[in-house]
């Protein structure tokens, strides 16, 4: 099979546990990947942890551990998380993972080989929650521009990258690949800022703390964070400088999409790519920096105290409520807001009513005024094929919004399906239907018109709410589940028996 789709998250800093902003991403990824494996594609989705730097060893020494029990416990926390979430990955990665630090200690020794590397002194501002230099005039009131921390002075022998070197070629890559970097407010962003004003060369390596790689051939020497963190996405397929690559490389490299947040897409878009024209690689198609998810209109920060983490919001809500409203409540290019009120508005509304009410209702129809069993009689009105044709066309539509990674436009789309029964069951009324015994035929057709459309939102559901998704089948009783049962109306069995009607979203009293 030659369909193949890799996709990444970033790897999350194994400094403290991630917030909902940071599961935003996994699950967003999630999404792609797994309607991805539902067209058929062979999906390889990999996201994890990043755990080097002075960061975590100066916490590490705070939590009187080891850096490596540190980042154990941490790394750990995150994994859970992301399984919390049910997400789907192939390969959970660890930037402490020897043979991770193999490998980079061979790229980095390559780069230096080939006169990408030098070694200088670095004099600078240096700030260390986001381990990033700056000059005086990159700062914003004195502060660093990315945090809003105080920087210190710092100097140390470290080695260089030479980016300006590349500076005229990466350019022009972007020009010439419209699709590579996206929204296009984001590229146009990188372009102005950092890349048409000239690029510095990057500080690859530190002298001023030792929780890192070591550089093999200058002791005292570490890795710094951008040759390390970044290389995960080809080290773990099995890539090699100097020798043979392995499969998995060889078949998922290039990755198709690279789906990051907006606040490390310079180091994506600048850093990353050149690396990979140094060693000779080609790029991965795109690269997509999402919004943020604030809280209210702030971003989450431990110093503001309004951090929410997602596990606890699942053990209130369910895991499906919580994907829901992740993947749907942030827009494509603009930050989303998360509050409490929001979520249980948007359980209320669309989970409660719209979607399990609709199957709730139509299950409870199906046993109420025939045993259970679903045939189709055939009585065809305009009203019928209305519907049909609304439910046969949002497969395409689902299709285009997901190549374009507007993936909330996406799911609402399928939800459009849902609201449609609603309205359909408002027009056909079976309560009135079941009244007069000479409409029997019809109240049949309009219940198995109601079940076949349900079942179609659910295929498409699937990877957006999958556990939600296996209990309307489980209702439904079908095992018609697959993305090739999507081309036509009707592949529901007539004749067959539903199961018994399931509450899937509880309304919430939001004054409780």
């Amino acid at each position: 099979m030659d369909k193949k789709f890799y996709i990444s998250t970033a790897i999350a800093y194994t400094s403290a546990k991630p917030h909902i902003g940071n599961t935003y991403e996994v699950v967003l990824a999630d999404a792609i990947a797994r309607y991805k494996r539902l067209q058929g594609y062979d999906v390889y989705f990999q996201t994890g942890t990043d755990e080097h730097g002075e960061k975590i060893e100066i916490k590490a020494m705070e939590a009187g551990v080891s850096p490596q029990e540190y980042v154990d416990n941490i790394a750990a926390e995150i994994k859970n998380i992301w399984d919390v979430m049910n997400t789907s990955y192939d390969c959970f990665v660890r930037t402490t993972n020897k043979e991770h630090e193999r490998t980079v200690q061979e790229i980095f020794k390559k780069f230096y080989d080939q006169g990408d590397i030098y070694k200088g002194e670095y004099s600078g501002l240096y700030c260390t929650p986001c381990e990033s230099f700056w000059t005086e005039s990159q700062l914003v009131d004195g502060k660093c521009p990315d945090c809003g921390r105080e920087v210190k002075e710092a100097k140390e022998e470290a080695y260089f990258f030479k980016m300006s070197k590349y500076s005229k070629w990466l350019e022009d890559y972007i020009e010439s690949h419209p699709g590579f970097i996206e929204p296009e407010a984001r590229k146009n962003e990188i372009m102005n800022t950092f890349i048409k004003p000239g690029l510095q060369d990057l500080c690859v390596s530190r002298t001023s703390f030792k929780w890192g790689i070591p550089v093999t051939f200058d002791e005292g020497h570490v890795v710094y964070v951008w040759i390390d963190a970044l290389s995960n996405y080809i080290t773990f397929l099995g890539y090699h400088p100097d020798g043979e690559c392995g499969e998995k490389f060889k078949k998922y490299w290039p990755c198709d999409i690279h789906l990051i947040g907006k606040d490390i897409l310079r180091f994506h878009t600048i850093y990353w790519p050149i690396m990979l024209h140094a060693l000779s690689l080609p790029l991965p198609k795109k690269i997509f920096g999402h919004p943020w998810l604030l809280f209210g209109n702030d971003k989450m920060s431990k110093s503001k105290g309004n951090i929410v983490y997602a596990d606890d919001l699942v053990e209130k809500y369910g895991v499906d409520a919580i994907r829901y409203y992740l993947i749907h409540e942030m827009p494509f290019a603009s930050d989303g807001t998360f509050t409490n009120e929001l979520l249980i508005e948007s359980i209320n509304s669309n989970l409660a009513n719209v979607l399990g009410n609709l199957v709730n209702r139509t299950i409870g129809m199906i046993n109420k005024y025939f045993d259970g069993v679903v045939v189709d009689e055939n009585t065809s009105e305009e009203l019928d094929l209305e519907l049909k044709n609304i439910v046969l066309n949002t497969k395409n539509i689902v299709d285009e919004k997901m190549d374009s990674l507007r993936i909330a436009d996406s799911l609402d789309s399928i939800f459009d399906i849902f609201r449609r029964c609603n309205k359909y069951i408002d027009e056909t009324m079976p309560w009135v239907l079941a009244k007069d015994d000479s409409k029997k035929d019809r109240l049949s057709t309009v219940l198995y018109n109601l079940v076949e459309s349900i079942r179609f939102g659910t295929v498409l559901l699937q990877p957006f709410m999958p556990d939600t998704a296996d209990k309307i089948f489980t209702q439904l009783n079908t095992d018609k589940t697959t993305y090739d049962t999507l081309d036509k109306f009707g592949y529901y069995e007539s004749g067959s028996h539903v199961g018994e009607a399931q509450v899937l979203f509880q309304r919430i009293d939001i004054k409780k």
